[in-house]
């Protein structure tokens, strides 16, 4: 089933947020569907910095192409704001598709963006965002390759500006709606009811984030069809990380933080060394 026919079931789609094959691979071992890789995720791992407009089209696209190579679950990549004009987002839609992304999210922030739960953002016009989505549709090799609009513009020009700016973007060819960062449990309803029926609408649930935390079945029952999880993954790597390093320094030893990691078997196991190298040997030779 492609990621188009499946936001089309009543059941909502849950995509967790990534950054490299390892992550993608456990996800999908644990039984998602699709997976969200998200560029907040690889800043903060790949460059250890903020999600302030910092990581690259290349290392998104070189990391899409990574995460392909070892999972064949759809996947959602965020193209920020197409890393500059219209132009540029169609290069993005050409880069990531090629490197197998199958929906692409872009927003209407200037560019470099921020975080969409960071303060002090900032907006192209709605024209100019109509024309990067509709020049991505124009460079997309298939149409089974999504395009996801987000509009940022609840905490820039206000919540009606946001709806009206989601509805021209639906005019201009999106295949979905991401209005970021609703404040409000009423906020996030009134986006259902305005746009339910009329495209697939996704919801970013951010730890900490502006949006009031909900559950998945809550979103659905509401009218959305997808919900990411971007950064989740990062925030409890990050912190279990800690414990590790604060671990170690104190013991200089593993052996006090054994039961909360792998050893060397287990992620061996984990990432599939044994049916590798069975693989590998199928070609070399050494096998009748």
């Amino acid at each position: 089933m492609t990621l188009k026919s499946r936001l089309s079931q009543p059941q909502i789609l849950i995509a967790p947020g990534v950054y490299d094959g390892l992550t993608a691979a456990i996800a999908a071992d644990a039984g998602f569907e699709a997976l969200y890789l998200s560029g907040a995720a690889v800043a903060y791992t790949r460059l250890g910095r903020p999600d302030i407009g910092l990581t690259t089209m290349s290392e998104m696209a070189d990391t899409m192409a990574l995460i392909r190579d070892r999972v064949a679950l759809p996947v959602i990549i965020d193209a920020d704001t197409g890393f500059g004009n219209a132009l540029n987002a169609q290069r993005t839609m050409r880069a990531y598709e090629r490197a197998g992304a199958n929906a692409l999210q872009i927003e209407d922030q200037t560019y470099p963006k921020r975080c969409g739960h960071l303060a002090d953002k900032a907006l192209i016009s709605s024209a100019e965002m109509a024309g990067k989505i509709a020049a991505m549709a124009d460079a997309r090799a298939s149409t089974e390759t999504l395009i996801i609009a987000r509009t940022d513009a609840i905490a820039v020009e206000g919540f009606n500006a946001a709806i009206d700016r989601a509805g021209a973007y639906l005019d201009a060819g999106a295949d979905a709606l991401f209005i970021e960062a609703p404040r409000t449990g009423d906020e996030l309803a009134q986006v259902a009811a305005t746009f339910r029926g009329r495209a697939p609408l996704m919801a970013n649930m951010v730890e900490g984030g502006a949006t009031p935390i909900k559950s998945a079945g809550d979103l659905q029952a509401m009218g959305f069809n997808l919900v990411i999880f971007p950064g989740g993954i990062v925030r409890a790597l990050a912190r279990t990380a800690g414990d590790y390093y604060r671990s170690l320094l104190a013991h200089g030893s593993n052996t006090p933080f054994a039961d909360r990691m792998y050893d060397f078997d287990g992620l061996n196991d984990r990432i599939g060394t044994v049916q590798m190298l069975a693989l590998g040997a199928r070609f070399d030779g050494s096998t009748p």
